[in-house]
């Protein structure tokens, strides 16, 4: 198994497509981010969050998440989507290999390219046409230290580069291209590309794991329709 300095050592977000940043949160943002999350459900395995007015200063390209998602995208860099991710005893899954495909609209309007609809949460998500995932970036900030056993994210190296693939294809892939881990301590931060393919393991032995994940989009919504931003 790779240790943790040679997985941020090899990965480069220009060449594989997930980049670690270390310590990118200081304390005082870690604890700003868990006041600003305490009020979320936490019944339920991942909470899409619809509206996060606490979040938008870190979130923000001036803020210390959102900055990262601008070394990639530019200034334009907006949050599209988010979840936060808190596995503990009670609630431990794991989640097979798939690409993220959606992003939360303002409301259905249908348009050339977007599709198929659902409704998550309350909230309205589209598939839209996969050149625009292609540009978007996801952010993974750790609020607890995750180490090979405290259910790392898995990605594919290179992944990001091969479109939009059919579930058929995706186990070829991993086969293909490997897989690695990726792990973080609290105030870390992984960059993706965000059509990278990725899956997650369960903690063994179970333990608190939470992890606000973002999607950026430099991309603005075609009108009529309107990201509706975190």
């Amino acid at each position: 198994m790779p240790s943790r300095i040679d997985l941020s050592a090899e990965l480069t977000f220009d060449k594989e497509g997930a980049q670690l940043f270390r310590d990118a949160l200081e304390e005082a943002d870690c604890v700003r981010l868990e006041v600003a999350l305490a009020a979320l459900p936490t019944n339920t395995p991942g909470v899409r969050i619809g509206g996060g007015v606490k979040l938008q200063p870190l979130l923000d390209v001036t803020g210390s998440i959102g900055a990262i998602a601008a070394v990639a995208l530019g200034v334009e860099a907006r949050p599209v989507r988010a979840f936060l991710f808190d596995k503990t005893a009670e609630k431990n899954w794991a989640l097979g290999w798939h690409q993220d495909r959606t992003i939360v609209v303002m409301e259905r309007v249908d348009a050339d390219g977007f599709g198929p609809w659902t409704v998550k949460s309350g909230l309205i998500q589209v598939e839209p046409p996969f050149e625009i995932l292609e540009r978007m970036v996801t952010l993974r900030v750790h609020l607890d230290a995750v180490d090979v056993s405290n259910a790392p994210l898995r990605i594919v190296p290179g992944s990001h580069r091969l479109g939009r693939l059919p579930e058929a294809e995706i186990e070829r892939v991993v086969a293909a291209f490997g897989e690695r881990l990726c792990l973080a301590e609290r105030g870390d931060i992984w960059l993706y590309s965000t059509p990278i393919v990725h899956a997650s393991l369960a903690a063994d032995p179970p333990r608190q794991r939470r992890v606000l994940q973002v999607d950026y989009s430099a991309d603005a919504a075609p009108g009529p329709l309107s990201w509706r931003g975190v």
